[in-house]
């Protein structure tokens, strides 16, 4: 209902042009198919659809780029692994992005002194995943490198998600594309 009004579907249609329809669908969908969603403040939910509107993010659950999510009675923005990647690929700023996890073995040397880390995909001994990484390299040649034990990265989840602290949401069932958004974005 909150989405059909002409007010709601004017801003959308500023924003998206064309796409808005298509966009407004899947708020919906989202929306139906969450029942702590149902229970948010309608006009969170419209607030947070704006944000990822503004900034040509779809919130389908398949595309990974972004999600509507709710805490408590409000809902909010939450950019996923693949929006914030796209994101920085918009800028033309970066030359590389790597996202990915280390499993045992391929963590072949860390340097605490100069942040440095030498990872080898060919030295992984196991399947047991030890860690998370991210690294970029800008077009300037400016770099960095960040590693993670997966200690570490469930420390994160459970000071700053409600959910995983519950034991639900994507912190339990996707731990791993957490702590990948997570590091990425740090």
């Amino acid at each position: 209902e909150a989405l059909n009004a002409d007010s709601v579907k004017q801003k959308f249609y500023d924003l998206l042009g064309e796409k808005s329809a298509g966009f407004l669908s899947n708020v919906m969908t989202v929306v139906q198919n969450n029942t702590l969603l149902q229970k948010a403040d309608r006009n969170s939910i419209i607030l947070a659809a704006a944000q990822a509107a503004s900034l040509d993010l779809s919130i389908n659950p398949n595309l990974g780029l972004a999600a509507i999510v709710p805490f408590k009675d409000q809902a909010s923005l939450q950019l996923m692994r693949d929006g914030w990647v796209e994101l920085c690929l918009r800028t033309g700023q970066f030359k590389s992005i790597v996202n990915e996890v280390v499993y045992e073995g391929e963590l072949v040397e860390k340097n605490r002194f100069t942040d440095t880390y030498v990872f080898d995909e060919t030295k992984r001994v196991s399947d047991k995943p030890i860690g998370v990484m991210a690294s970029f390299t800008l077009t300037n040649g400016y770099s960095k490198t960040m590693y993670w034990t997966l200690d570490e990265c469930k420390k994160h989840g459970l000071r700053y998600s409600q959910t995983f602290k519950k034991g639900m949401g994507l912190w339990v069932t996707d731990f791993s594309a957490m702590c990948e958004k997570t590091l990425l974005k740090r």
